[in-house]
C-alpha cells in the first residue's frame, strides 16, 4: 500500500522503506514510552511487527506506527508518532486510520485493537478506541531496560 496525502505527505506500509535510525532516534530521544530502549530492541520490534506504516514527506520518515498481532483475535498498536514539526495537521489520525482500516489483509476485521497512551486519547477516541469496562484487570510485566540509568 502506498497512499498520497495532501501537501506532499505519503503513507507507505513497505517495511523495507522504514528508516530504523529515525524511528529509534524519536523513540529514545522524544517519546515518553521508549526512553532507554536499546537499538537492537527497536530493530527487533520493527522486524517482528505484523504491519508497519511510515509517514513520509519528501522521502523523509516523519511518522511511524507498528502493530503486533496474531492476526486472528488481537492486535496491539505501538510506537505511534509524528515528529513535532509536522504535528497538528491531522497526519497522526491518518497514520492510525491507515493502520486500523487499511490492514484487512494483515488482520481481518475481527481483531480487538488495544493500545496504551498517556497523551493522545482524543485522537484514538475519534477512531473508536475508548475505556472499556471489562471483568478482567490489565496486568503488565516490566521490561528489563525500564530500570536502566
Amino acid at each position: 500500500m502506498r497512499r498520497e496525502l495532501a501537501d506532499g505527505f505519503e503513507l507507505d506500509d513497505d517495511p523495507g522503506r522504514i528508516d530504523v535510525d529515525a524511528v529509534h532516534a524519536f523513540i529514545v530521544n522524544e517519546s515518553y514510552w521508549g526512553r532507554g530502549r536499546p537499538r537492537e530492541r527497536t530493530e527487533a520490534a520493527i522486524r517482528g511487527a505484523r504491519r508497519v506504516v511510515g509517514l513520509y514527506h519528501g522521502g523523509e520518515l516523519v511518522g511511524f506506527a507498528r502493530a503486533v498481532s496474531d492476526g486472528a483475535t488481537v492486535a496491539y498498536l505501538a510506537d505511534v508518532f509524528v515528529v513535532p514539526r509536522h504535528q497538528g495537521r491531522g497526519l497522526g489520525l491518518e497514520l492510525v486510520r491507515e493502520m486500523l482500516e487499511g490492514s484487512e489483509a494483515a488482520f481481518g476485521w475481527r481483531v480487538r485493537w488495544m493500545l496504551h497512551t498517556a497523551d493522545a486519547q482524543g485522537l484514538y477516541e475519534r477512531l473508536g478506541f475508548g475505556d472499556r469496562a471489562t471483568p478482567f484487570q490489565l496486568m503488565e510485566r516490566a521490561r528489563d531496560y525500564d530500570s536502566a540509568p
